[in-house]
């Protein structure tokens, strides 16, 4: 049977029966018993089912009754990047690109298993806190599950590409004066004296669907990755991972697990100073300024668990700026071919900055996270776009492409 308990004072919980936040204010988190998973998997054969979140449905805390809200979320490609591992001076490195979910990005993960708890739970409405991806994921899932949805968004911290999802889709879109944290709390403050159904990070059924993603590298892999980069804003996605591959260890499907490796951008850094200076504590960044907006997160709640991770992998953090995440864009985008949004980008600029360092080994098979598409965030790169006008004129082609080589 799978249970819900604190992460902090381990008090556990009926399975829908479990508030968002634990009496004491830690996180939760839906824990197995290895030996139920294990009945539940004899006999399904999970590598002939389609890659995907619902491929792991035993592993998922979804009632067999329920109807399940999906548009073949997961599944994402796991890119051998022989260009960009040559740049690098690297053995190997991968991609998994969640830009490849239905609204582009790994939130489809989650809201695919959220929004179907959600509807089994009769629920008529759901709620977020957003700056962007978060929103326009839900709000795609509500639509297909005919649920009401309000986001909240802090003011003018949102890309108008993500922005314009959240419209197509239907939502009820609150901007709210201050920054993502201040919407946190008041999504948390409404969900506990209205009716409707929180499906930020602190929802552990969230985790469970984004977790899939480390099952997918594994399987795709067919072997454990030496060390797994990640760009991290609220620090829900890393503990997603991290709760994946010690799943797969438990469970008796693999033998180890990789470092896990946290980027943060340079003014939205509190996970990775701490971390730096050997604190059980973060300093929360009040005015958090990245042009990464979908990790300017200056308080994150998973801030525990992720310095947590980062020590009981043997990790590492770093932090990034914007010009470093820009170039780590570009540097994708060209040797590889992948576009990946800023946050996304992250984690490559993440890597480049280590192995310049010598703190990840050249011999080490490196799994880079692209949380995103690069749709989804365009205004930086389009004002350093280099574009080159011209007459309908062969000689003036000729002459700005011999100038350019």
């Amino acid at each position: 049977m799978s249970a819900v308990a604190c992460s902090e004072c381990g008090r556990t919980y009926g399975l829908r029966e479990a508030p968002y936040i634990c009496d004491c204010e830690g996180l939760l988190e839906i824990r197995y018993d290895p030996s139920e998973v294990a009945k539940r998997l004899e006999g399904a054969d999970l590598k002939k089912r389609p890659l995907g979140v619902w491929r792991y449905r035993e592993i998922l805390p979804v009632n067999v009754s329920a109807k399940v809200i999906t548009m073949q979320e997961g599944g994402t490609g796991l890119y051998r990047c022989e260009k960009l591992s040559r740049a690098l001076g690297l053995r190997e490195v991968y991609v998994k690109n969640e830009g490849e979910n239905p609204t582009g990005s790994f939130k489809d993960r989650g809201m695919t298993v959220g929004v179907t708890e959600a509807v089994f739970r009769r629920s008529k409405a759901v709620i977020c806190a957003s700056t962007g991806n978060t929103a326009s994921s839900l709000a795609a899932y509500a639509a297909k599950a005919n649920l009401r949805c309000i986001v909240l968004v802090p003011h003018a911290k949102i890309s108008l590409q993500k922005f314009s999802q959240i419209i197509a889709y239907g939502a009820q879109i609150v901007e709210v004066g201050g920054t993502f944290d201040d919407a946190l709390s008041l999504a948390i403050q409404a969900s506990s004296k209205m009716p409707v159904y929180l499906l930020n990070s602190v929802n552990p059924f969230r985790i469970e669907g984004q977790k899939t993603a480390a099952f997918e590298i594994l399987d795709q892999l067919e072997e454990v990755p030496d060390v797994v980069v990640l760009p991290v804003g609220n620090a829900g996605n890393i503990w997603a991972y991290w709760k994946g591959f010690k799943e797969y260890q438990e469970f008796g499907l693999v033998d180890r697990v990789p470092r896990m490796v946290g980027i943060q951008a340079a003014g939205a850094s509190p996970i990775v100073e701490a971390f730096k200076k050997g604190s059980d504590c973060i300093e929360p960044v009040e005015k958090p300024d990245t042009i990464a907006s979908a990790i300017r997160i200056g308080k994150p709640v998973n801030w525990k668990r992720a310095l947590r991770i980062l020590r009981e992998s043997s990790g590492l953090a770093e932090t990034i700026t914007d010009d470093e995440i820009l170039k780590g864009q570009l540097l994708l985008a060209s040797k590889e071919g992948i576009f990946a949004e800023l946050a996304g980008a992250a984690s490559i600029a993440g890597l480049v900055k280590l192995v310049e360092r010598g703190e990840i080994d050249r011999d080490e098979r490196v799994v880079c996270v692209v949380t995103g598409h690069g749709l989804k965030d365009l205004g930086p790169l389009l004002d350093v776009a280099g574009v080159l006008s011209i007459e309908p004129s062969l000689e003036e082609l000729e002459r700005v492409l011999s100038s350019t080589r």
